[in-house]
């Protein structure tokens, strides 16, 4: 059963098709390339896990567009949200 989902291959965030918890490794298909993943916090349905290390200020990429930008280090696995993520929406890009 498919945990996550990549929505365009230029994203570096899957968003999780169910909650998972912490320790599970999930597998997320980006563009052809499986990249697997433990989970390092418990993430809710629809939300938005982290597919590779995230820099403060390097730019979230889901719909393969910027959204935001990390507000702090973000490693693989790791919930994207608002405690570590500003959001662009409403902000001239």
């Amino acid at each position: 059963m498919k945990r996550v989902i990549v929505i365009n291959a230029k994203d570096n965030v899957a968003v999780a098709l169910e909650e998972v918890a912490p320790g599970e490794e999930i597998e997320a298909d980006l563009g052809g390339q499986k990249v697997t993943l433990t989970v390092q916090e418990a993430i809710p349905f629809g939300h938005k896990i982290a597919l590779r290390p995230l820099a403060v200020g390097e730019p979230v990429v889901k719909y393969g567009e910027v959204i935001g930008e990390a507000t702090q280090p973000i490693a693989p696995g790791a919930w994207v949200h608002l405690h570590n993520l500003a959001s662009r929406r409403g902000r001239p890009a």
